[in-house]
């Protein structure tokens, strides 16, 4: 659910989806970050908000940065910035400087975005509405497109900086300072750095140690039942190193899936044999709930559909890898240890 902050393949199924589900990403401005545990009980979500660093920072340029698609950037003004991701838009808010962004991407869910004018239709940027808004800055990822409105910011002159899409908790640091280095605001991004890291330890502490050794298996399922995507996350979903921080077992990478993503089968999922499913909100919407989803083939026979041990977080933030990760680890450790177990 922006994301949040999706990796490789899904990028197209998106595309296919967003229109009849109102966004891959959630673009719900309140929806919750966490929206259902094992067995259907109620976790406790925060407000969807960022919480910026309590001093705005004051940009120092011009800085010359790298992009990752192998140019280099300079940029001279912050003072009208369009963050093409939700991701990304999450990090310019949290860094304080909210009031210099003058678009978003229809990920960019959090209630203080909610008014910004949207320049997405799907995952594809429109150049001209882009254009129209006179930024100073766009930043955007490599799986960013079409490349032909890339290219055509990029040809008006735009600085446009392109930085690697979050796959991994190892990420979150590394993309704020890139973010805050862009921007000129190289201190606020070393505190909010060590301000989420210090915040995704401190949940990291709170898991429970589980008394025979054995950590629960969970897989993550992307659904958009509209349009009759039903896919089993693998090894390069992007929710690995989220799962294993929270005491669990990728079974989906576990059961040799080298992907992405692949389409479900009752096959696949008896070998992924899942404690536990973990799906985005409205995916899990979509396929019409608990009820729905254990119809889809092969759910029901799995020691989680057994179960109904189903977990739900937001689409706009469980793969954003931003700083409200802390908040998408917390809603995972309390849906998968409800007890403290």
């Amino acid at each position: 659910m922006r994301t949040q902050r999706l990796a490789g393949a899904v990028i197209s199924v998106l595309t296919l989806t967003l229109l009849a589900t109102g966004c891959g990403g959630g673009d719900d401005g309140g929806a919750d970050s966490g929206a259902g545990t094992a067995k259907g009980a109620a976790a406790t979500a925060p407000a969807d908000r960022v919480e910026p660093l309590a001093t705005v920072p004051e940009p120092r340029l011009p800085v010359t940065v790298d992009s990752a698609d192998g140019t280099k950037v300079t940029v001279t003004s912050a003072d009208r910035i369009v963050p093409l991701t939700g991701s990304l838009n999450e990090i310019v808010f949290t860094l304080g400087l909210g009031g210099h962004v003058v678009a978003r991407d229809i990920t960019a869910t959090f209630e203080q975005a909610e008014k910004l004018p949207v320049v997405t239709r799907a995952h594809d940027v429109s150049a001209e509405s882009v254009l129209s808004l006179r930024p100073t800055l766009v930043i955007a990822e490599t799986t960013t497109g079409p490349a032909e409105a890339v290219d055509q910011i990029r040809d008006a002159g735009i600085p446009l900086l392109v930085v690697e899409p979050a796959r991994s908790l190892d990420d979150v640091g590394r993309r704020i300072t890139a973010v805050a280095h862009a921007l000129g605001v190289d201190t606020a991004g070393e505190e909010l750095s060590s301000r989420t890291a210090g915040r995704i330890a401190a949940v990291r502490k709170r898991i429970p140690a589980s008394g025979d050794g054995a950590k629960p298996r969970v897989a993550f399922l992307y659904l958009r039942g509209s349009a009759s995507v039903y896919l089993l996350g693998g090894r390069d979903s992007g929710v690995s190193s989220l799962l294993e921080a929270a005491g669990a077992v990728d079974a989906g990478k576990e059961s040799g899936l080298d992907k992405d993503f692949t389409a479900i089968t009752s096959e696949a999922l008896a070998k992924a044999a899942p404690d536990a499913i973990l799906l985005m909100t409205k995916g899990l919407e979509s396929v019409g709930g608990p009820d729905g989803l254990v119809r889809i083939p092969g759910v029901a026979e799995t020691p989680a559909g057994l179960d109904r041990r189903f977990l739900a977080v937001d689409d706009g933030v469980l793969l954003n890898y931003g700083p409200r990760t802390d908040q998408v680890l917390a809603s995972l450790v309390e849906q998968l240890h409800p007890d403290g177990e």
